[in-house]
């Protein structure tokens, strides 16, 4: 017969027998002067199971302590009706053996699982890798852990992300869309169910949920106003998908400013692209061949600015003095290319704080309360305007 060895210090040479508990012989190590009980072997076909990798379970410490699996349960909730004696044992023994809680099972009994599911469209835009960074960092601090999917800009993987999460017992779901996104129902499906969602940056205005987005209306007048003020009257627009809140609002802000300086708004100077290098191209080799010539460009992506910059160079075009560029978002990427970008700073790491925090609050209050909040930017004026 192999020698007991003491859960605690994991020592076999002074093990003495302690008596009988329940039918099961207690050990007592006088190495670190605590009693135990040795854990019945796991059996499956009359085969110990040997393998470190088996989960450690209530049962398994019950037969080590010598007490009931319910005492067990109630030491590790640190309830009143226990010893403080009888928990520190318990505690004691279940860190000795590498207890994990069962997650799952905790979570099937009070139908909540603190952890946030939050879908972006990629990793690789440093826009909304920093939203996230705000997401996980506000969800930790109220004790959420964070499931991360992304779309890679396809509406039929969000739909499957979507999917994924809701059957995946989260407490909440956040959502930032694809640029190709243009109908909803996958969010209406599941709107009105125990998970509460909420949309952030790139939001559908017309889903009854939480929105949490930047100031793009007030943004992008700044931005027409700044670019008329340098003299500019022929101001190209670089847009994303029609449906999308920061097309809508964007263009409603350049749209404002042309207006109130009464310069008529041409369509030709307007692309809707998915910001692919192959349309961002596309539509600015169509403005460099209108007359009267453009002279500015407004990207509401700071990487397609930085696209246009690169192309404008290539063609010999110099940058601001023929024609000034700008973007939005304040990426890191406009502060390494040459010249410099021009943007609006639309604080995307706060966006990303603020759609935790409004989630996490709807979780944990139960409400349903449709909550809209714009987060207020600023112009970062730089060489490229």
């Amino acid at each position: 017969m192999s020698r007991v060895k003491c859960p605690k210090c994991n020592k076999a040479e002074r093990i003495l027998k302690s008596g009988i508990v329940r039918n099961k012989q207690r050990f007592y190590c006088k190495d670190c002067n605590y009693h135990f009980i040795e854990a019945s072997p796991k059996r499956k076909n009359n085969i110990v199971l040997k393998s470190n990798n088996d989960q450690i379970s209530l049962q398994d410490i019950a037969a080590a302590a010598g007490v009931s699996t319910t005492t067990v349960s109630r030491a590790l909730k640190d309830r009143t009706d226990i010893s403080e004696k009888t928990k520190k044992f318990i505690k004691e023994l279940a860190n000795s053996m590498n207890y994990q809680p069962n997650m799952l099972a905790q979570s099937l009994v009070s139908r909540t699982t603190h952890t946030l599911g939050v879908i972006i469209p990629s990793l690789e835009t440093t826009i909304f890798s920093t939203m996230l960074s705000g997401i996980q960092e506000e969800a930790s601090r109220y004790g959420y852990r964070v499931i991360i999917c992304t779309s890679n800009e396809n509406q039929e993987t969000e739909i499957a992300n979507i999917l994924g999460l809701m059957n995946n017992m989260i407490d909440g779901l956040l959502i930032c869309h694809t640029i190709q996104t243009s109908t909803f129902e996958h969010i209406r499906i599941h709107m009105g169910k125990r998970i509460p969602i909420a949309q952030f940056y790139r939001v559908a205005i017309d889903l009854p949920i939480t929105q949490i987005l930047a100031d793009d209306e007030v943004g992008a007048e700044e931005v027409t106003e700044y670019l008329i003020q340098k003299g500019c009257t022929r101001i190209a627009m670089l847009l994303g998908s029609k449906s999308l809140s920061i097309t809508q609002k964007r263009f409603k802000g350049y749209q404002n400013i042309l207006k109130k300086h009464g310069i008529k708004i041409d369509g030709k100077l307007l692309a809707y692209v998915d910001f692919s290098l192959e349309q961002v191209e596309k539509a600015l080799d169509k403005w460099l061949k209108i007359t009267p010539k453009i002279d500015a460009i407004i990207s509401i992506s700071d990487r397609s600015a930085v696209q246009i910059i690169r192309q404008l160079k290539k063609k010999k075009i110099k940058i601001p003095n023929q024609i000034r560029v700008f973007g939005f978002g304040n990426e890191f990427v406009g502060e390494i290319v040459e010249p410099q970008l021009s943007t609006f700073d639309t604080r995307i790491r706060v966006i990303g704080e603020e759609a935790s925090r409004l989630l996490i609050e709807q979780i944990i209050s139960g409400s349903r309360e449709i909550t809209s909040k714009l987060i207020p930017g600023k112009l970062v004026i730089r060489d490229s305007a």
